[in-house]
């Protein structure tokens, strides 16, 4: 275990406050902060070392992947609690110094990416290629490719996802409408077998690790952009029309049957991408 990592470690189990789910994600949260610092060079830094470079570095690095402003939020939390516990408060600004605001829900920017077969091919590991490939084609989260298993999911015309793999541990199902769909799907069981999106020896977290910096070597931030891509192609499936984020009508101007299948589309999208709300379809397809 690297020092930032132990050190940071250490901290939680010594001076870890809150409930036991509230010390859970601290010390998960921080070890995210401790590799995401590694990765982005700051090899020989300990727990006490903390600077505002450090933080500005992350701040920067996570807008650059397409974090949202509210998961930045929680993840300062975490990294102002390890700068109270070496008492240098100091070091980390306000969230509004840093660029930090309110989540804004809905907007009509096209936030969606697209997985370039010649950045995709640069990956070098075959399971975080893969599993990229599972978001792309499916508008997955990172962790649900990564802990995708499709001798359990794949039913032929759908995929089931398990509680255990998913966001708030909300099971669902995603249909498979694409002779591409299908191809991934085949690719995946001759990959991973009966097993899921893990290279053999490695456990999620390492995994997920690994996913992190593969993307990274390569250039490809911002892959949560996949998801809006499958929510986009899939709206524009159902209706027949480009989604307003991508440059179709505005939800205003729509009426009657059109208004109706606009209603459908963003139902169907919402449930497909694991939320509970249909509005939420709204940060991908725009309004």
């Amino acid at each position: 275990m690297r020092d930032l990592n132990w050190e940071l470690k250490k901290l939680c189990e010594e001076r870890g406050g809150g409930s036991h789910s509230t010390r859970r994600d601290r010390e998960y949260g921080l070890r995210g902060v401790a590799n995401d610092l590694h990765g982005l060079g700051y090899k020989g830094l300990g727990a006490a070392g903390l600077r505002r470079k450090h933080v500005a570095s992350l701040v920067r690095f996570w807008r650059d992947c397409g974090v949202s402003d509210s998961t930045m939020k929680n993840r300062m939390g975490h990294v102002r609690w390890w700068a109270k516990q070496i008492r240098k408060e100091a070091m980390v600004p306000a969230n509004a110094e840093l660029g930090i605001g309110n989540r804004r829900y809905v907007t009509n920017e096209d936030k969606s990416r697209v997985l370039e077969a010649d950045r995709l091919a640069m990956v070098r590991d075959p399971h975080v290629a893969m599993s990229l490939r599972m978001q792309d084609a499916f508008g997955l989260r990172r962790e649900e490719s990564i802990k995708f298993t499709a001798a359990y999911a794949d039913r032929g015309d759908r995929i089931v996802l398990k509680a255990s793999w998913t966001k708030g541990g909300r099971p669902r199902e995603v249909p498979v409408t694409t002779d591409g769909q299908r191809r991934v799907l085949d690719s995946v069981r001759e990959l991973a077998g009966s097993g899921p999106l893990i290279a053999p020896g490695r456990n999620y977290r390492q995994q997920r690790d690994a996913y992190e910096a593969a993307c990274r070597a390569v250039g490809l931030p911002r892959m949560h952009g996949l998801r809006h891509g499958y929510a986009q192609r899939r709206y524009e499936g159902i209706t027949g029309w480009r989604c307003p984020a991508a440059g179709g009508p505005a939800m205003k101007d729509l009426k009657g049957e059109a208004r109706s299948a606009d209603r459908n589309a963003r139902q169907t999208i919402a449930e497909e991408l694991g939320h509970g709300r249909v509005g939420v379809a709204a940060i991908y397809c725009g309004v």
